[in-house]
This record gives structure tokens, sequence and C-alpha cells, in this order.
């Protein structure tokens, strides 16, 4: 079953995470938040901070956070969906109706995933290997290190045609599903598919949980007609309704401490969000597009007041976006500009 943000939200909006949590874990209050011992890791000073009013756990001593759901599947070794009814039968949140297509489609929807992350590894392991060398060094050239690659998945797609391809294909994967995932290009003309990145530093794009839904990648052609290329439109990737770098950045503000508010930025691209998060300040992209109605709405869902922050030479708000500004203005929801 897959469940929408608003319908998460909703259960969140009425449940304390110190509440749930606190069935598990002995929590005392400490100021604005509430403090115990890890259920994590053996630990004799507490270090698991839960706070309600940004809805999250965070635990100094295994790096573990998120919010309730995560607890329940960390804690418990739920599955999202177990976690996600329990939850919603204790905040007395009725389950959406099942519909039969939408869980065939879950169904391939799951299988897509599973390619993806997939490939996501395999991206991660060729950046390491002889054939990322290039991509390496254009790596620490622009002060990325090798130790916040994993963090941020960062890969690389060698120039083979099909390199990827016959990777996945040994897995298991069938041709069209690669297709299907955005990973592979089906000529129009007919013929063999072919991986769609190549020589390109890859740039995995999940979604707020985490999930790998797509990727952008970086040319190492400096006569390449694409300097960044993102992944198409596909049956688990829409543009309009993802942002990248939003799971890494509720991880920054739920560590925030409880006293601070950091602020939500809205860049150009993935390098400016790396930068800014490696920076511990939490940040987005829209992965080349205008920012679209959907998009505000998630920003808004993570922050009161999101900060926009675009390059000098680009117009900060292109006609449409000002529109809806406004008309969310009206309402009540503000954005700030940077520039």
């Amino acid at each position: 079953m897959r469940f929408d943000e608003r319908f998460l939200d909703e259960i969140k909006s009425r449940l304390r995470p110190s509440d749930v949590i606190g069935k598990t874990v002995k929590l005392r209050r400490q100021g604005r938040e509430y403090v115990g011992l890890s259920p994590f890791t053996k630990e004799k000073t507490p270090s698991f901070y839960v706070n309600d009013d940004k809805g999250q756990f965070f635990d100094f001593s295994s790096g573990k956070t998120g919010d309730i759901i995560s607890f329940l599947q960390e804690a418990e070794r739920l599955t999202f969906v177990e976690a996600v009814e329990r939850l919603a039968a204790e905040a007395g949140v009725p389950l959406p109706a099942v519909d039969p297509r939408a869980a065939e489609h879950e169904k391939v929807r799951q299988g897509l995933s599973e390619w993806l992350e997939l490939a996501a590894q395999w991206f991660e392991a060729e950046l390491r290997r002889p054939s990322g060398r290039d991509a390496r060094a254009y790596l620490e050239r622009r002060g990325l290190p090798e130790k916040d690659w994993a963090r941020f998945r960062l890969g690389f797609s060698p120039s083979g045609r099909t390199a990827l391809k016959d990777y996945l294909i040994a897995k298991g994967a069938r041709p069209g599903e690669l297709v299907e995932t955005g990973l592979l290009i089906a000529p129009e003309e007919g013929g063999a598919p072919y991986d769609r990145f190549r020589d390109r530093i890859i740039f995995p794009i999940g979604d707020a949980r985490g999930r790998i839904v797509s990727f952008g990648g970086r040319a190492m052609d400096p006569q390449a007609r694409a300097k960044y290329l993102n992944g198409p439109e596909t049956s688990v990737f829409h543009k309009g309704h993802q942002l990248y770098g939003l799971s890494e950045a509720r991880k920054i503000i739920a560590a925030a401490p409880a006293d601070e508010h950091p602020p939500l930025v809205v860049v150009e691209g993935y390098m400016d969000v790396i930068a800014c998060q490696r920076g511990g300040i939490p940040a987005v992209a829209a992965m080349g597009t205008a920012l679209g109605e959907e998009q505000l709405e998630m920003l808004w869902r993570h922050h009161a007041e999101p900060t926009l922050c675009f390059d000098g030479d680009r117009v900060m708000a292109p006609e449409h976006l000002q529109l809806l500004l406004a008309q969310r203005r009206a309402h009540g929801r503000h954005c700030r500009d940077a520039a």
C-alpha cells in the first residue's frame, strides 16, 4: 500500500513523538526536548533525544535520526507499511481504501525501485575504480573530498554504451524495466536500448524518505551537448514532485538544537546543495526546473518560511512562480528572498 505525504502528515500531527517513543525508551524532560538511553546501542550516558516540536528523534550514539515511522522501523523491525498502519490506528486515522490497480502499480514501483537502488550502488563502486579517476579528480578540485562521497552517494557512469545495462541484466533485470526506470534509452527507430548516463558524475535523486527515484549526471566531456542531464519522467520520478537533497536537509533540521531554527534554503543545483549541506545548512534544489506548486507545498510542509537563493545572473522567480507566491501570501504562507 502506498501512502501520500498528506496522509502521513495527518498521522504525525496527531501523535507526539515523545508519547510514541516513550513506550519503548524511558524519557525524561530536558528543556524543550526529551532525553534517554539509546535503544540502538549500549550506553550509560543518555545521548538519545526526542523533539516534539520538530517531530524527530536523534541518537548521537548510533547516528540514527528520523520520525516516529522510522523509529518503529528501526526499533521494532517493522516494515514501513506495518509502522504506518500501527500509528494510524493509534492516531485514529482511517487507512485509505485499497485500490487493486494502485496495489499493482505499487508492486511494479517497488520492483523498479530495487533496480534504481542497485544502479546507485554500481555507480558508487565505479567512481572508485580506475575508470572513475578523472571524475575523482574533478570532485577533489571542487573541494569535495572522498570522505563525503558516501554521504551523498556520488557515483560515476563509465563511457561504455551498455556497461550498466549489462550489469543489471546479469542481475536479472529485463531491458523494458530498465527503460521504465529511465536508466536506459530505447531508440525511437528501434534497436537495443542503451545506457542513458555515460561518462558522467552521478548524483542520485531521492524522495523525501531517501529512496532513489532517479539520477542526475554531470558530463566529464566539456564538448558534451548537455552539461547536466536528469533522468526522464517515469512512474517513480516526477520532477515537479521532487526536491534534490530533501532527505538529507530533513536530517540537518532534525539534528539542530531545540533553540535553533535553521533555514530551509532552495538553491540552483546539485553541487550547491552539497556545498550547503556540508556546511550544516539544510538546502534543496529543483533540478533545473522552475519551482512548481507541489514543490512549494513540500517546502512549506518542512519549514514555515523557506529561503529562495538563486544565482545572481538568473531571474529570482519567473512570472508563474511570482504568481504562486502571491497566492500563497494571501493565505499566510511566505518565502524569503536571499538575493
